[in-house]
């Protein structure tokens, strides 16, 4: 009689801690990553908005309410940048994890294909938490994208940001599996944020090929 096989579970990007994403990773240590940007200046569209925010929601207790000042900053700083579009609560996995992405930032398409980028809500303020969420599903989105292409240009870096709204910070894991760190950005300057956050989303447009 045939004996069945047991696929292994999955593990889910949430219940990772700090210690099982670094062994997951086979990472030691983060490199870190700083890098200049122009400032963008604030549209009164997006400005408005805000203000709307700050007036009509409690930004800074509330996790649901957070999640539109994640919004706005993403679609202020996606402005111009036509060929990436973002996915909420998509579902990402490989095999051997899986889980719901917060946001995943990806080719323009009716349907989500190799994602370049995952932003991790810091749940309770919890950016280690984040940090470790972050880490896996950055690996789970090269891993996607291996699939298809598995000899990926050595300039393909997926990347990862881990934010609350109010503080930021990015992340990029390179093809040989090298993660780099920058430092947290406040939203307190919003300008050189949005120039951040800009030149993040061009770096994944980047890995797009040129359009024919």
């Amino acid at each position: 009689m045939a004996t069945k096989t047991t696929k292994p579970k999955r593990k889910n990007f949430s219940s990772f801690n700090t210690k099982e994403a670094f062994k997951q990773l086979n990472l030691d240590e983060l490199t870190p990553w700083s890098f200049t940007v122009t400032p963008i200046p604030v549209s009164k569209f997006f400005q408005e908005r805000l203000d709307r925010l700050q007036r009509h929601f409690d930004l800074d207790s509330c996790e649901e309410s957070q999640k539109l000042l994640i919004d706005a900053v993403c679609d202020e700083a996606l402005e111009n940048l036509d060929r990436l579009k973002i996915w909420k609560g998509a579902n990402l996995e490989t095999d051997t994890t899986c889980g719901v992405a917060d946001y995943l930032i990806a080719e323009r398409k009716r349907y989500l294909e190799h994602p370049f980028l995952c932003i991790i809500e810091a749940k309770r303020d919890d950016f280690e938490q984040g940090l470790a969420q972050c880490l896996v599903e950055m690996q789970a989105c090269q891993w996607e994208t291996r699939q298809d292409q598995p000899n990926l240009d050595r300039d393909f870096n997926i990347f990862g940001i881990v934010t609350n709204g109010n503080t930021w910070q990015f992340y990029k894991l390179t093809p040989k599996g090298k993660v780099h760190e920058t430092p947290a950005y406040s939203i307190g300057d919003l300008e050189l944020l949005l120039g951040r956050l800009h030149h993040v989303f061009q770096l994944c447009e980047q890995n797009l090929s040129p359009k024919h």
